[in-house]
């Protein structure tokens, strides 16, 4: 609507000029080198007009003249720089199909098209990977670590370089470099935290923890179960320098951090046994076995509660056992200290409510205490015997396992040894293998939920 009425009032003001120009013509008179020129003004508007618009599209003519050769040159560049993205596209696709030649051939022809190293360094670096020649793939790490838009990708690769040779120094070195870079990449963050935990730079590994928990990359939970284990890595190194108090200072700080840390609860009673504080020990020990029974906190237990001989020991453990009545583990360490103290009806109790409480097929090591009670109570070899087979069959007794390889130790230890990841151990049943029915197939099935997976009765040969 507006620009209705913006076009009516130019058109009036038109017609009026027209108008206007028509009632009153005037008359105009040009005199130049003997020429005489007489005509009225409207003419000479109009002349005047058409000398304005000749002379503005002469002028458009010459600066589009004179630039043309700058669009010729742009354009030549910007058809060059679609080609080479194009190129550097398919580079990246070959990369990811696995080609290394195509990606070779593509990244080359992006870098003559582009002339930007930064964009096909890392292409030709990965290509170069592909075909083996780490060597070449290194050159171009460093070159692009020259460069501060490209220095974390060289650092990067670089790193990743380091680790699979094995050069934990080196490699450390680097992931430091680029975390001063990108102290907010969890990926970096995480490989220098784990090159740290593997040379064994524990307090280092500390500070990383903290700033890892700083910059949120992880949460409060897990930061400090990671200091709580490194805290029990310094408590060992310090014991077997022969310093006791700064033992025990980190053995506080992990069980402060994490009270359900068996091992750092383990040393932290065995300290305090000896220091004179064997009833603190105890009760430490109780609260832990509420939360998570285990059998390496019996024996602390009976040093705690000064348990000479076997009875003693029993009593000791009934005492324990009532923190969590119902667990496995409490009917286990009764059976054991019954058996030990030759009490056979208490033993075989506590034994058959721990084969009730863990299901079928029993715990191999249930097993076992059951053939040494019949050979013990009944002196009965072939029931002990039985009790052997079964425990043969039977799922692996409850170890230490890395949740990422699966290696199962009997101690606990900060880093495993196998896969070098870090507080990686788990109390549980070993995964274990067995044979299928005769029919189904003749390979073997990985159970790996344990004894508990296993069918009623044992394991039958197919």
């Amino acid at each position: 609507m507006f620009r209705a009425l913006v076009f009516f009032a130019i058109l009036a003001a038109a017609i009026w000029g027209a108008v206007s120009l028509a009632d009153h013509p005037g008359s105009v008179s040009l005199q130049w080198g003997g020429y005489r020129v007489d005509t009225s003004f409207a003419v000479l508007l109009a002349v005047v007009a058409a000398l304005a618009v000749a002379a503005a599209l002469i002028y458009r003519f010459w600066i589009y003249l004179r630039r043309a050769p700058r669009r010729v040159l742009w354009a030549w560049r910007a058809k060059r720089r679609q080609q080479g993205y194009q190129a550097l596209t398919r580079g990246m696709v070959a990369v990811a199909a696995g080609d290394a030649n195509e990606a070779q051939r593509e990244a080359k022809r992006a870098d003559a098209l582009l002339d930007e190293p930064p964009l096909t360094m890392l292409v030709s670096a990965q290509a170069a990977q592909m075909r083996g020649d780490e060597k070449a793939a290194g050159d171009f790490f460093k070159a692009m670590m020259e460069r501060p838009e490209t220095e974390f990708l060289g650092l990067r690769g670089l790193l990743n370089q380091a680790i699979k040779r094995g050069d934990k120094r080196e490699a450390l070195s680097l992931a430091r470099r680029a975390y001063r870079l990108q102290p907010k990449s969890t990926w970096v963050a995480a490989n220098m935290f784990e090159l740290q935990t593997q040379t064994a730079q524990w307090l280092d590994a500390r500070v990383t923890c903290d700033d890892l928990k700083r910059h949120k990359l992880i949460g409060a939970d897990e930061a400090k179960r990671r200091k709580a284990v490194l805290s029990y890595q310094l408590s060992q190194e310090a014991k077997a320098r022969g310093d006791a108090g700064e033992a025990l200072d980190y053995l506080l700080d992990a069980h402060k951090l994490a009270p359900g840390l068996i091992p750092a609860v383990a040393d932290l009673a065995e300290h305090w046994v000896t220091g004179g504080k064997a009833s603190k020990a105890a009760k430490m020990i109780e609260t832990t076995w509420e939360a998570e029974p285990h059998p390496a906190l019996i024996e602390p237990y009976w040093n705690a509660q000064k348990s000479t001989d076997f009875l003693e020991r029993v009593r000791a453990t009934q005492r324990l056992a009532k923190r969590f009545p119902s667990n496995p583990e409490s009917f286990i360490a009764l059976g054991r200290a019954s058996l030990e103290a030759r009490l056979w009806g208490e033993a075989r109790k506590h034994l058959e409510n721990a084969i009730e409480a863990a299901g079928r097929p029993p715990p191999a090591r249930v097993c076992r205490m059951m053939a040494e009670l019949e050979e013990s109570e009944n002196d009965d070899p072939a029931r002990a015997r039985e009790w052997l087979m079964r425990a043969s069959t039977a799922g692996a007794d409850p170890a230490w396992v890395c949740d990422h390889c699966g290696n199962s130790v009997g101690q606990w230890s900060v880093v495993c040894g196998k896969c070098e990841s870090f507080d990686s151990f788990r109390w549980r049943t070993p995964p274990s293998i067995v044979s299928l029915p005769e029919g189904e197939t003749a390979n073997s099935k990985l159970i790996t939920e344990g004894p508990a997976a296993l069918p009623t009765g044992g394991i039958e040969a197919g």
